[in-house]
This record gives C-alpha cells, sequence and structure tokens, in this order.
C-alpha cells in the first residue's frame, strides 16, 4: 500500500515556473515507477511524465518536452515536477500516480494522490 500526496499548486502567469512534489508513505517508495498526469475541466486525465523505479529513465508527453521535468529522491520518498515556461493550456488538476509497470496509461497505475490544482492564466 503507498499513499500519495501532492502538493505545490497554485496560481501563475504564463512562462512562469511551478514545482510540484508527491510526498509517498510506505518503505516500498523505491519499487514503483513513478508518474505524473494532469486532467482539464471536460476533459480525460492524460499522462504527462513518467520515470523509473531508480531516476535514470524519464519520459514525457510531447507537449511538455523541453518545459517540463520528472524527478525523485528515494530517500525523501518524493517525486518532484519541474514546470517552466507555463502556457494556459497546462492547466488542470495535476495528479502523481505509482506503477509496478512501465506505462502511460492511467489504468495500469496502482495508486494515485488526490491532485493539486495548476492554473495558469494568460
Amino acid at each position: 500500500q503507498v499513499q500519495l500526496v501532492e502538493s505545490g499548486g497554485g496560481l501563475v502567469q504564463a512562462g512562469g515556473s511551478l514545482r510540484l512534489s508527491c510526498a509517498a508513505s510506505g518503505r516500498t517508495f523505491s519499487t514503483y515507477n513513478m508518474g505524473w498526469f494532469r486532467q482539464a475541466p471536460g476533459k480525460e486525465r492524460e499522462f504527462v511524465a513518467r520515470i523509473n523505479r531508480i531516476g535514470s529513465n524519464t519520459y514525457y508527453t510531447d507537449s511538455v518536452k523541453g518545459r517540463i521535468t520528472i524527478s525523485r529522491d528515494n530517500a525523501k520518498n518524493t517525486v518532484y515536477l519541474q514546470m517552466n515556461s507555463l502556457k494556459p493550456e497546462d492547466t488542470g488538476v495535476y495528479y502523481c500516480a505509482a506503477s509496478t509497470a512501465w506505462t502511460i496509461l492511467p489504468r495500469d497505475y496502482n495508486y494515485w494522490g488526490q491532485g493539486t490544482q495548476v492554473t495558469v492564466s494568460s
């Protein structure tokens, strides 16, 4: 069992930056691949980024490449999402999730946080 709690969301102007954090409980954090997803109003939840168990491999959706970086600190049981050059289309609720699989599909993630709101104004 893994419990995930996101933080760091907020309101920011276009071009600004935010750093999201996701703190995990339990001793098994390092055994999970981690992902970040987002959901805009009226839209389906979409994949943003993922990182493998030891932080050596990452993958991003095309729309965020070069602007967003995922990282993790297994000693702190935390995964991060550094978001720069934010755009209004980045607005949504951001969720972190844990998976035993290397996947971008939400259905393959075993545990989810409650989400944190990110709003980018134009």
